[in-house]
């Protein structure tokens, strides 16, 4: 009888480490997986707030550069696929083309010495080049967020955990492919 008692005490203290253990494993999962999402959501904040700087950008320039009609419309359409965009690879394909496009319009502003000493413009170059840091660095947040969460559900024993309670790898937000090109403009 004594012994039998040891022996249900002894499984049931190994089922209560297993239980806690799992609970652990979970609990971790579901913190990397939140980080991963809040991350996320401040890339999407700083892309909006270009986003909405771009307009008065653009509004800038047409008074200087009417004849540029082709560069400011791809601006506003790139603009619009960004605003659109829901996944990170979406909108890590948009911000590629949002960024090819701004890179074009300010290869023209170099031909309007005017534009560049207009108060509102550099304002609005000072605000663009402020978020585009602070689009870098929650870029680099979100794919350290990444990269934890990935090696964590790859993991032992973690991994046990993301299989049964249905965690998947999640994607980094990269580049579109031929970013490392340099843009050519034709005038």
């Amino acid at each position: 009888m004594k012994r039998s008692m040891i022996i249900w005490i002894a499984l049931g203290a190994v089922l209560l480490i297993i239980i806690f253990s799992a609970i652990g494993s979970y609990n971790g999962l579901v913190t990397s997986e939140t980080a991963v999402e809040n991350k996320f959501s401040q890339i999407d904040v700083d892309l909006e707030r270009r986003a909405n700087l771009i307009p008065n950008l653009v509004s800038t320039v047409k008074g200087y550069a009417a004849h540029e009609k082709e560069v400011l419309d791809n601006i506003a359409k790139a603009r619009t696929s960004l605003i659109g965009a829901q996944t990170p690879d979406e909108k890590a394909q948009a911000d590629t083309q949002l960024t090819g496009a701004l890179s074009r319009l300010l290869v023209i502003v170099e031909n309007y010495p005017n534009l560049k000493a207009d108060v509102q413009f550099k304002q609005l170059m000072d605000q663009l080049e402020g978020t585009e840091n602070r689009i870098a660095v929650s870029r680099k947040d979100y794919n350290d967020a990444v990269s934890t969460y990935n090696i964590k559900i790859r993991s032992f024993p973690a991994s046990i955990s993301a299989s049964l309670f249905g965690f998947e790898k999640k994607p980094f937000f990269n580049n579109a492919p031929g970013t490392d090109q340099v843009p050519e403009v034709k005038f």
